[in-house]
């Protein structure tokens, strides 16, 4: 049975989903291709349009917001993805997410919209929007705001 080429495997991983550059070739290295290989078949995607680290950074922030995270877990997860930090930044001040919004979405979604009763509970909900990648300043906004209704 002949192995399939860089290039294969790489639109084969591109086929289920976005991958950033880096992804792929720390994949195709696994893989066991050569170095020179891995850097032709990603050159020739991304001339061709099959791999773009701004497509990916794109979706991977949609992705992650619909699934309730922050911007500061998903600038850390891109980065662990091999996504430059200038296209980190851009496409994050472009994805005009109201951060604040979704904090309260996410607390009220896990814990109802009623505020903690104690610091026990409080502090169990911040930690939890800490773990999402909500910054304090929205935490403590996510707080505020569901007080007043």
């Amino acid at each position: 049975m002949k192995s399939r080429s860089a290039t294969e495997q790489a639109i084969g991983y591109l086929a289920r989903r976005e991958h950033s550059a880096a992804e792929l070739q720390q994949k195709l290295q696994q893989a066991g291709h050569e170095t020179d290989k891995i850097h032709a078949a990603l050159e020739k995607l991304q001339q061709s349009g099959l791999q773009n680290d701004q497509r990916f950074a794109e979706a991977f922030i949609r992705s992650r917001t619909l699934r309730g995270y922050g911007e500061l877990r998903i600038r850390q997860e891109m980065k662990q993805k091999g996504v430059a930090d200038e296209l980190i930044n851009s496409t994050m001040q472009q994805a005009e997410t109201d951060w604040f919004a979704l904090a309260i979405k996410v607390r009220c979604k896990r814990f109802g919209e009623q505020s903690p009763d104690d610091f026990k509970d409080r502090a169990k909900q911040m930690r939890f929007l800490q773990y999402r990648g909500f910054t304090h300043e929205q935490i403590t906004e996510s707080f505020k705001l569901t007080n007043e209704n």
